[in-house]
């Protein structure tokens, strides 16, 4: 592949990536009527899911629109829609119905959206949050992302493996992270997802619940330890 053709394919990845949550997010707004609604943790999971998954970004915003045409079409509504998940079964079933003719919409941009600049202050600042932590546990992410942030020049040709290295450490800092919280920290992170998962769990698979579960609680352990993500979507 030529370098102008590698560079092409990064920038529709990058686009397309980040693109598809925030349309999501964008869509379900207004589907919702209140554009200040902010979605939960446990929303931005099951986008998450959705993505990793290979879910079209049309298959969702289609699940969506379904759900909510059937919510409105009820003679009593006993309350709003406030989560995504309520919309789950729907992009299901409008994910299996275009099959292979599913396709994310066109890109709104052709740019890639970060600047070299953007990329080396969110890198660095999350290693300096690691590192304003103290704990030895986390040393080894912080020294990683600080050995990113000092290649970015070079390493911001190709987002998607920049994406897989952060999505990497990520996965070693929630680990460590795990082994600082008490069995009663954790448990009482588990009773909280119950709780924000449990009028959802009939609309979703087991192995959708599973993951689903699996993003939460890593956020959540982040989150507890004030820990930042690392993922390049929670750039801002």
């Amino acid at each position: 592949m030529s370098e102008e053709a590698a560079s092409g394919s990064d920038t529709a990845w990058s686009t397309n990536y980040f693109n598809y949550f925030t349309e999501i997010e964008e869509h379900f707004q207004v589907a919702r009527g209140t554009s200040l609604f902010l979605l939960s943790p446990l929303d931005w999971a099951l986008i998450e899911n959705w993505k990793s998954v290979g879910i079209p970004l049309e298959a969702v915003l289609r699940g969506i629109d379904e759900a909510f045409a059937k919510w409105r079409a009820r003679k009593t509504k006993r309350r709003l829609v406030n989560s995504l998940a309520y919309c789950s079964q729907a992009v299901l079933e409008a994910a299996q119905r275009m099959g292979d003719a599913g396709k994310p919409r066109a890109p709104k941009s052709t740019e890639s959206p970060f600047a070299i600049d953007e990329l080396e202050r969110y890198i660095k600042g999350s290693a300096a949050k690691i590192r304003a932590t103290g704990e030895a546990a986390f040393a080894p992410v912080a020294e990683s992302l600080e050995h990113i942030g000092a290649g970015i020049p070079a390493l911001s040709g190709d987002l998607e493996d920049l994406e897989r290295r952060l999505t990497a450490l990520e996965e070693k800092l929630v680990a460590a992270a795990r082994t600082l919280l008490t069995d009663d920290v954790l448990l009482d992170l588990r009773r909280n997802l119950d709780s924000e998962l449990s009028p959802f769990r009939g609309k979703m698979t087991a192995d959708q619940i599973s993951m689903l579960e699996r993003r939460y609680l890593d956020t959540a352990v982040l989150e507890r330890l004030s820990l930042p993500r690392l993922s390049l979507f929670y750039l801002s």
